[in-house]
């Protein structure tokens, strides 16, 4: 797995092979959304993942917007499960259609990642993690400003299974992912563009073959592989 450390002087730019799970990840109010919506243009009310070309962002929003009209009337405590299970889906949905696909994601929650990249693996493609590392204080800010807050001991979690997660990957032993980029709040800041390379004309049966696949392919998880250009 390769891992790359983004401080102030990084590149602009993030580039990836076609057909890549590109999973944002960070603490709640890190500034995941904020990310997506200064690259992608994101309004905050689609209900839809946004298409970018041959690429599908796919934000949490979405899915809670799409439920909103439904679920009104229910807690929010058991209303993120159906949010989030909807998420999950459509993210493998674009996946197993051979889309490009940046994505939020809750990523203190490991066994999310292994589901993704044994997914990934399935349709012969590859996951790579961009973990936007802020301090709890400066993620805690974020909710409050989105008017989203989580429980001090839903967030103490959270930061404890971050700090596991940042650590590993910075060791290069954060095996579902072929490549982490971790980036600084001044590293986000400046980056301008996650990109992907063009995928050759794919055949009419690529879409059957790689439901077949997901569903039959038992194999290893790759530790290593490319970082970013």
């Amino acid at each position: 797995m390769a891992t790359t450390s983004a401080g102030q002087s990084s590149v602009e730019e993030l580039r990836y092979p076609a057909g890549t799970l590109v999973l944002l990840a960070g603490l709640p109010g890190a500034g995941k959304s904020t990310l997506l919506d200064r690259l992608y243009g994101l309004r905050g009310d689609e209900r839809e993942p946004v298409r970018a070309g041959e690429v599908r962002v796919i934000d949490s929003r979405q899915s809670r917007n799409w439920w909103a009209r439904y679920l009104g009337p229910i807690p929010p405590r058991a209303r993120t499960p159906i949010v989030h299970a909807t998420h999950v889906a459509r993210i493998a949905r674009a996946l197993l259609r051979g889309h490009g696909v940046v994505a939020h994601t809750r990523g203190t929650w490991p066994h999310i990642l292994y589901g993704f990249a044994w997914l990934a693996r399935g349709v012969g493609s590859e996951i790579h993690l961009i973990l936007l590392d802020v301090e709890p204080g400066a993620a805690r800010e974020g909710q409050l400003s989105r008017g989203r807050v989580v429980t001090g001991a839903t967030f103490a979690r959270h930061c404890r299974r971050w700090r596991v997660l940042v650590e590993h990957a910075r060791g290069g032993v954060l095996p579902p992912a072929t490549g982490v980029t971790i980036l600084d709040r001044p590293a986000a800041d400046l980056l301008r563009a996650i990109s992907f390379d063009e995928r050759p004309p794919r055949g009419p049966d690529d879409f059957t073959s790689a439901w077949r696949c997901a569903f039959l392919t038992q194999g290893r998880f790759r530790t290593t592989g490319r970082k970013p250009q």
